[in-house]
């Protein structure tokens, strides 16, 4: 993933980077007076002649100066498994699936709709087309839309890690690990409180290098306590913690996480690493700003908004 080879890109994104939300004009932000008054602080930081800052245009941008690098095509294989679950439960429920579909995706909707509707799975790219079989049969025999979704979040893990290994990157590694070990945490104390049985659990859960699969199966039939007594003993201990606050602190957590692994890419002048980093930091920096919004528009107190923003890039 290193070399020379993406260096008009990096040097695109080193730029962009200027117009990126500082924790200031966050501070700004929650303390306007108005919606108005927000709305024109981002529009001065972001300077005239920039456009609104939206996933699928930094997708767009990247991919215009890296046609090519097709490592950064899972830092979407998120999108892409929440679309199969959005175009598979559409079509049962007689809803237009694009409704409920989300971009950037790596993949073709009009495809996927197709592969659904005709049965025809292998034409889905190979990462996707099995889990899209097997949700389809899994659903269509059980009824069980849970199952169906917890069948397809764990294989976006698996796929996610197995594209990360043959990448090459140590970057793309540690980003699928971390999602997965994050993703699996969830999965297995909100098993654990629910008391979900065993096959659904071999179902759900992922597993990493981080935190073994048959583990967490085995903390999470154990009850809520037994997997925070598990990640007591992991690199996960304060997440736990703060995961028997409250799921949203650990929703936090886990983002923050991710933003300190693309930090670790930001100095790098060559390779895709920043590439991926950038795209991660407008991510974060939109769900701060849907936060921000959201949270006003419920009356939510300044300190509140505050405690709940996601560490930035810059």
């Amino acid at each position: 993933m290193g070399g020379t080879k993406y260096a008009n890109a990096v040097a695109a994104v080193k730029a962009m980077e200027n117009f990126l939300l500082t924790r200031s004009d966050l501070d700004q932000l929650i303390s306007a007076a108005t919606a108005a008054e927000m709305e024109s602080l981002i529009s001065a930081r972001r300077c005239s002649g920039n456009e609104e800052l939206t996933l699928e245009g930094v997708w767009e941008m990247i991919r215009g100066y890296a046609p090519d690098c097709v490592e950064l095509k899972i830092l979407l294989y998120k999108n892409d498994f929440h679309d199969l679950k959005a175009v598979l439960k559409s079509m049962l429920s007689g809803h237009d699936p694009k409704s409920c579909c989300i971009r950037p995706t790596n993949l073709d909707l009009d495809l996927l709709v197709k592969a659904f509707s005709s049965k025809e799975f292998d034409l889905l790219p190979d990462y996707i087309s099995s889990t899209a079989e097997q949700a389809y049969e899994l659903i269509t025999r059980t009824l069980d839309g849970q199952l169906a979704d917890s069948l397809i979040d764990s294989a976006c893990m698996s796929a996610m890690q197995k594209a990360a290994e043959e990448s090459g990157s140590s970057f793309m590694v540690n980003y699928a690990r971390l999602i997965t070990a994050c993703a699996d945490i969830k999965t297995a104390y909100r098993c654990a409180k629910m008391k979900k049985q065993r096959s659904f659990l071999e179902t759900a859960v992922c597993g990493s290098p981080e935190l073994d699969k048959e583990s967490l199966i085995r903390a999470a039939l154990g009850g809520p306590d037994s997997v925070l007594a598990l990640l007591e003993t992991t690199s996960f201990d304060e997440g736990g913690k703060l995961l028997s606050q409250s799921p949203a602190a650990f929703e936090k957590w886990c983002d923050d996480m991710i933003m300190e692994l693309a930090q670790t890419a930001r100095m790098q002048a060559f390779g895709a690493e920043p590439l991926a980093a950038y795209y991660l930091a407008a991510e974060a920096e939109l769900k701060n700003l849907r936060m921000i919004r959201v949270c006003r528009e419920s009356g939510t107190d300044r300190e509140t908004i505050t405690e709940r923003m996601r560490k930035l890039y810059v």
